[in-house]
């Protein structure tokens, strides 16, 4: 039997990890299906452990392992997973230097269908790409490395022959998701901790697999092939009890891309977690459509503990969420938005900039559109066309960074027709010092309690931690930071 290493990139930027740690639950998963087959598996969470290559180096050298995998992860749904990717590289070129005889493994949304670019470079040392839903590839894999076959006969695999970049065609998807178990011991849970008060240990959960929205800046739809497949609630649940018990979890952030699909299973789940009285937190991720078809159970949801939901509203322009393919119109956020208010849960909107069009015009008009929608959060991420997505094409002849790294929704990409790509960085700290100067307003009339505290708390963390990625003024930084530590 094998000896695997799965890693973590030592990838940082900022908004990925400001409010909290995320266990690598990807790593988890595969992690759990090679101690499945009888195999000795470790992770080495560099990334939330504020690690450095030097040490993935050290880790190597002293494991020794037989075969080093690793993911283009981000401790979120996949889409910025590309960011990663040159780190998950290096990660993979350390190994073979060490030892040659390494088998090198990379995995994630990028590469499956980057493949071809990633192994027609000679500098990337990376034996196998596991294309798509990897657990059973890997399983495959491993078997056919220890002599139970032929690897390049295992689907799901793009590798190289000589000159060439071979692919082996689609793994059938795992059809009952149930059969899954993460590693979870293998991970140090007291790296994972949310750092928004009220506090706690914090454990990722995966309730479904896949997406059939059509959204054009997503891969979600495009990696999972339109397939959405769903686990029972009850074992979700029973998951949940486990990481409660025996690892002190209080809080839990569903990382489906669409956890709401199927309103009668959703709602099992909501009523499961009630009936059990698990007295945890939950963030989740959803639809709008989903949040006004379910209106009418929106008690269940923070019964059930949710207390953070995040939905993309991205634009108030029609012609821009027409060309996203979101499905979704400016009036359903609003009223998505106003019901999740209603209903005492704290709601987070991500409204893009940086579009081929933008102009200053078209930024205060976001500005003004956050504001009138009034989220208890909001986040601006720049527009990035992620080389596997439908908007790439579209934006194709903008694109002027090429530095995979800097594709992280912080970093602009392309360059707008009327704006330098300087102006959309100043504009970005522009969208976060208009909308939360004048959400400060609010929190100051806010009556002390749960939600008062836990925006400030969030809202402190994001000014602290705002690095170099904003043009803010020091005097408009300091002031925020004052006013928000009076209000507190």
């Amino acid at each position: 039997m094998s000896k695997i290493l799965f890693i973590t990139a030592p990838y940082h930027c900022w908004g990925v990890q400001v409010v909290g740690t995320w266990p690598p639950l990807h790593l988890a998963y595969l992690a759990g299906a090679a101690c499945d087959t009888g195999h000795e598996a470790r992770i080495f969470d560099a990334m939330n452990k504020r690690l450095s290559f030097d040490d993935i180096r050290c880790e190597i050298e002293q494991y020794q392992p037989d075969l080093v995998m690793t993911l283009d992860y981000l401790p979120v749904t996949g889409a910025i997973s590309t960011a990663t990717v040159p780190y998950a590289l290096r990660i993979l070129n350390i190994a073979k230097e060490i030892c040659s005889q390494t088998v090198t493994l990379l995995g994630g949304p990028h590469p499956s269908f980057m493949y071809e670019e990633i192994l027609e470079d000679r500098d990337n040392h990376v034996d196998y790409i596991i294309t798509g839903e990897p657990e059973q590839t890997l399983k495959k894999l491993l078997a056919a490395l220890n002599g139970a076959g032929d690897p390049k006969a295992v689907k799901g695999v793009a590798y190289r022959e000589g000159e060439r970049v071979l692919y082996t065609g689609r793994q059938p998807h795992i059809e009952d998701l149930d059969t899954l178990q993460p590693a979870w011991h293998l991970l140090d849970w007291q790296d994972y901790n949310y750092l928004v008060a009220p506090y706690g240990r914090m454990a990722s959960i995966l309730t479904s697999r896949g997406c059939d929205m059509d959204c054009a800046f997503c891969s979600q739809r495009m990696f999972w092939r339109e397939d959405w497949r769903c686990r029972k609630p009850d074992k979700v649940v029973e998951e949940m009890e486990h990481l409660i018990g025996t690892y002190g979890v209080s809080f839990f952030t569903l990382i489906d891309a669409y956890p709401t699909k199927h309103r009668e299973r959703w709602e099992l789940f909501l009523d499961l977690v009630i009936e059990r009285k698990l007295g945890v937190h939950l963030l989740i991720e959803t639809r709008v459509e989903d949040i006004i078809r379910d209106a009418d159970i929106l008690d269940k949801y923070r019964e059930a503990g949710i207390i953070h939901v995040y939905l993309g509203a991205e634009s108030a322009d029609k012609d821009v969420l027409g060309s996203l393919n979101k499905g979704t119109s400016f009036e359903q956020n609003k009223h998505a938005l106003d019901l999740l208010r209603d209903a005492g849960i704290i709601t987070e909107a991500s409204f893009m900039i940086g579009f081929p069009t933008e102009t200053w015009d078209s930024i205060d008009s976001t500005i003004e559109s956050a504001i009138y929608l009034n989220p208890d959060i909001a986040v601006f991420p720049v527009v990035t066309p992620m080389p596997f997505t439908p908007i790439h094409a579209q934006m194709k002849d903008r694109i002027r960074v090429f530095d995979y790294s800097k594709y992280n929704l912080v970093c602009p990409i392309i360059e707008p027709y009327q704006m330098t790509m300087a102006e959309i960085t100043q504009a970005l700290g522009k969208c976060y010092m208009s909308f939360y100067s004048n959400k400060m307003q609010e929190i100051v009339e806010m009556e002390d309690g749960f939600k008062r505290k836990y925006l400030l708390s969030a809202f402190m963390l994001m000014m602290k931690d705002h690095g170099e990625s904003f043009d803010f003024s020091g005097a408009d930084m300091e002031r925020m930071k004052e006013r928000m530590k009076k209000v507190a």
